[in-house]
């Protein structure tokens, strides 16, 4: 994958065996209001996919994730372009470092199988979770 040919990112993060969610603002104006969602977004410049997702994630939840905790890399396609999606693993003590940011309606954490389940979570972030443990 180039790196001009992505429109986003997102990370799993996991700290320990659960994983990092947030709930989205409640406005009309969003995709999936008041959803489950992981850290990421939109691209900002020319930045790599990989600087996109850390970014994000420094941004939502106050953590500094190094490049090479990125442990599993997929891409897919939605209606605004590919999106890529990571995963990261960070001890479970990483939760006292979480600061929440300005967007959403604060986090928490969760076994992966309950998000990737969830009738909340975000559908096609529940689809790229299942297909991550799935696998792993």
């Amino acid at each position: 994958m180039g790196e001009t040919e992505f429109s986003g990112a997102k990370l799993a993060l996991f700290l320990g065996d659960s994983l990092l969610v947030i709930r989205r603002d409640d406005r009309p104006d969003i995709p999936w209001p008041n959803a489950l969602d992981l850290p990421g977004g939109g691209r900002e410049g020319g930045e790599s996919a990989k600087s996109c997702a850390l970014r994000e994630t420094r941004e939502e939840v106050g953590l500094v994730v190094a490049p090479e905790a990125l442990s599993y890399c997929r891409t897919y396609m939605r209606p605004h372009g590919r999106v890529v999606f990571f995963v990261a693993h960070l001890p479970a003590e990483a939760e006292k470092d979480v600061v929440f940011g300005n967007e959403g309606q604060g986090w928490m954490l969760m076994p992966p199988e309950t998000f990737a389940d969830h009738p909340e979570a975000v559908p096609h972030f529940r689809d790229q979770m299942r297909a991550y443990l799935d696998q792993r």
